[in-house]
């Protein structure tokens, strides 16, 4: 099914605390039942709490390496203190284009919180809060033979990577996916990195899980987590634009 400018956005807040946003786009000239169906997703709050560590306040562009590695001397383009004027900014939300809300809702909205009921509210709530997952569903590729899915980036042409969850404790998380049916990267023994995971939505974009026990011991040998064609550019335009 092909779509084109003529769609309209449709944008509706489910709700959620640390993460999730559901949008959606179709024809604006939709039949009475498709509408129908799309008010079942937009009245029905999902949130998936995410646990943040204290003193982790502020976006900082960082690598994986040693501390040495990271100072400005080492990286030409970091800036080392933030822009006054990016004071009130933060890393907000990331968009997913899914192809099937349902699967995806099911998938990321597994852990109810509370959020306010009045839709004004809900929506000004939900910008305000930080590490957000917007996901944005065009209508009908739920449903199109034709529609083969979305790049995840990790495979080439390579570009976004994943995103990372902090948990309690790696290994019991995975247990928990594991009874879930959630397909997997890697699981925490395997291969050299120990103590972290990856798991796969429903669209393939991949999730990082870890836990704050083990990192420490991880991020010591590891390299950069960032991969970008001018590495340069990147601290600039992270540290210098949006550093907050």
């Amino acid at each position: 099914m092909a779509f084109s400018s003529s769609y309209s956005s449709i944008t509706t807040t489910l709700s959620r605390l640390t993460l999730l946003r559901f949008t959606t786009t179709t024809k604006s000239s939709l039949s009475s039942s498709s509408s129908s169906a799309y008010s079942l997703f937009s009245s029905v709050p999902f949130l998936l709490p995410i646990s943040k560590p204290k003193g982790l306040n502020r976006f900082r562009l960082f690598s994986m390496a040693s501390q040495p590695k990271e100072s400005p001397a080492n990286n030409p383009g970091l800036h080392a203190t933030p822009d006054e004027a990016t004071k009130g900014y933060i890393m907000q939300q990331t968009m997913f284009r899914i192809k099937d809300p349902k699967a995806s809702l099911d998938f990321y909205s597994r852990n109810p919180a509370s959020a306010p009921t009045d839709a004004v509210d809900r929506t000004v709530w939900t910008f305000g809060q930080k590490a957000t997952i917007e996901l944005t569903h065009n209508w009908g590729t739920e449903s199109d033979p034709e529609f083969k899915g979305y790049h995840n980036g990790n495979s080439d042409p390579r570009g976004f990577g994943h995103i990372g969850i902090t948990v309690d404790d790696t290994y019991k998380a995975c247990e928990r996916f594991e009874s879930l049916g959630v397909e997997f990267v890697k699981k925490p023994d395997d291969g050299k990195m120990k103590g972290i995971a990856f798991i796969k939505d429903p669209d393939g974009y991949w999730i990082e899980i870890f836990d704050l026990k083990t990192i420490g011991k991880i991020t010591a040998n590891a390299d950069r987590n960032h991969t970008t064609k001018c590495f340069g550019k990147f601290l600039v335009f992270f540290s210098g634009i949006f550093t907050c």
